[in-house]
């Protein structure tokens, strides 16, 4: 194994973008402050883990031959690929064609066609590399499961000189990985503080110009292996310095907000009579004072439905938009059908990664209940799949609770049903 492998393997995924203790940044930054981070402070890592020659930069991560890989060898459709020049974006028929015979899709990514725009300046955005790209694959599910938000991944690969899109602020979180090349960027704070997803930057846009002309609070060039870390609402621009083409990763974390909790809350307003009941005959919403009447016991008729309420009904909720919003690690079916048929008691098993599920007990039976599909087993089987569910892999032979054979029926359905992977 490479040492930078070695490194990476060793620190946890948040920890390799932030140059601060977790504790810290959750407890200062997140949500609040802009955070730059070099490499020269990320090689460490702040938790301790790995030295610098192992630990420093992205290269495991992403790198400019991979962009080519992508664009050349790949198949890469809209909207996984887009160009953008001087803040616009450019139209896809500008650097996609037809796939040719036998994919005769007419919005695969042209090389050509990129080239030829790349070489004018545009910015290459490849999207949704938590989707494509094994190493961002591992390291974005790895970093959702310890931010406990979902995350998406696009690059951005932009000529030495040319901007890509104009000042703007996100209504996610990002972190910026510098892979190579070098960019300068420029930071300032929010003119919208903690815009949802319905208030993009276009309906502050004179703000966020105005906003831009001042002072920023981070003005660096950012160059391989450093980090920045910008709260949504922040507004920021960034042009590629130097004589080599910039790439970096864009890692999006879309923060689930109070807002959602009240969202799952007033989802229930169907519960109540008072909510259900029906506005007066000949109601006037044009006579305010009137209609004051009426929101005033309309909130008081919320207020109750709410007292009534507890922390598990919008817990629920938000938990099956997590699941939904979030991947599990992916299954090989080709791979997974082998090791069942070569499953036996010295086989290792271990609990699917990132899978959200729940194991409940009745009567007699244990159920595995994931998002799309359960399981029913014997009771017998309930401290096996408890343990296994710990996350630790276990040979089948050492599943507690279970005899041999037995052991091997539990492992090889919990596989077939994808709670568990065979993992040697």
């Amino acid at each position: 194994m490479a040492a930078s492998e070695r490194g990476s393997e060793l620190r946890p995924a948040l920890s390799r973008c932030i140059a601060v203790p977790t504790e810290t940044f959750a407890d200062r930054y997140w949500g609040r402050e802009a955070l730059l981070s070099r490499a020269s402070e990320l090689g460490d890592g702040p938790d301790g883990a790995g030295d610098s020659a192992d630990a420093a930069g992205f290269a495991d991560l992403f790198s400019a031959d991979a962009v080519d890989e992508l664009v050349t060898r790949r198949g890469v459709r809209t909207p996984f690929i887009r160009m953008a020049k001087e803040g616009s974006v450019l139209p896809a028929s500008a650097y996609t064609g037809s796939g040719g015979f036998g994919a005769e899709v007419g919005d695969q990514v042209a090389s050509d066609r990129v080239l030829a725009r790349f070489a004018d300046g545009a910015t290459i955005v490849l999207q949704g590399l938590h989707r494509l790209w094994p190493p961002i694959i591992d390291f974005t599910r790895a970093l959702v499961g310890e931010l406990g938000h979902p995350v998406q991944v696009n690059a951005y690969v932009t000529p030495p000189g040319s901007q890509g899109f104009d000042p703007h602020y996100d209504t996610h979180d990002v972190f910026v990985l510098q892979i190579s090349g070098e960019k300068h960027w420029r930071i300032h704070e929010p003119v919208h503080v903690d815009p949802l997803a319905s208030q993009p930057w276009s309906q502050h846009r004179e703000a966020v110009a105005r906003a831009a002309l001042d002072e920023p609070a981070i003005d660096a060039v950012l160059r391989p292996g450093d980090a920045l870390y910008l709260p949504r609402g922040w507004i920021h621009s960034a042009t590629a310095g130097g004589d080599a083409t910039s790439v970096h990763l864009t890692i999006g974390m879309s923060a689930y907000t109070r807002a959602d909790v009240v969202q799952a809350l007033v989802a229930r307003v169907g519960e109540s009579d008072r909510l259900r009941a029906s506005l007066p005959l000949g109601v006037d919403f044009d006579d305010v004072d009137a209609f004051a009447g009426i929101v005033r016991e309309t909130v008081d008729a919320l207020a109750e439905l709410l007292e009534r309420s507890d922390a598990s009904d919008a817990a629920a909720a938000l938990a099956r938009r997590f699941e939904g919003d979030i991947r599990p690690e992916p299954l090989a079916p080709l791979a997974t059908l082998e090791a069942l048929a070569t499953l036996d008691a010295s086989s290792t098993v271990r609990w699917r990664e990132a899978l959200r599920s729940r194991i409940e007990v009745d009567g007699d039976r244990v159920r595995v209940v994931g998002r799309t599909t359960s399981l029913s087993l014997p009771i017998e089987a309930e401290p096996a799949v408890r343990r296994l569910a710990e996350g630790s892999p276990v040979a089948v032979g050492d599943l507690p609770g279970l005899d041999a054979d037995s052991a091997l029926v539990v492992a090889r359905r919990l596989v077939r049903e994808g709670f568990a992977v065979a993992s040697g």
